[in-house]
């Protein structure tokens, strides 16, 4: 066998995968196997640098695999930039909303009532969401009080 093509088993050592992820990946043609002897599949230095590129979108992209693969397989770089910018976009909004839940969470945390419920600022919270619950209306208030701008 050459030197330039490494086993499935190598590859997902290698790559930190599991050698089933190997495979389902290979199912949804994100990558390919240069050869097959027998059951077991082989990948050249090309093949491993199509992982790795599988990996830049998925694992650092922190993209799902339908996003890696259009992003993957899309043709031109106007394809690829509206994917990306659709996906940051999302991003950002992911980012606010855990950045709020972060902060809702040290607010709990710093918060010294032993009710907290009773909590002047949790309660208030509380109070205006059950309100608008039996009103029908949208709950548009945020948990955290608007930063005050100099």
């Amino acid at each position: 066998m050459p030197d330039d093509l490494f086993s499935i088993s190598d590859v997902a050592h290698a790559f930190g995968l599991s050698v089933p992820a190997l495979r389902y990946y290979e199912e949804r043609g994100l990558i390919e196997a240069s050869e097959r002897r027998g059951r077991v599949r082989y990948f050249s230095r090309d093949d491993l640098c199509r992982l790795a590129y599988v990996q830049l979108w998925h694992e650092d992209g922190m993209l799902s695999l339908a996003d890696t693969q259009a992003i993957v397989e899309s043709d031109t770089v106007t394809d690829r930039s509206r994917l990306i910018e659709d996906q940051a976009a999302r991003m950002r909004e992911r980012i606010g909303n855990l950045s709020r839940a972060v902060a809702v969470l040290e607010h709990m945390l710093g918060c010294r009532t032993d009710r907290a419920r009773d909590c002047p600022m949790t309660g208030t919270y509380i109070r205006a969401r059950v309100d608008a619950a039996l009103s029908g209306e949208d709950f548009a208030d945020d948990f955290l009080p608007k930063a005050v701008e100099p």
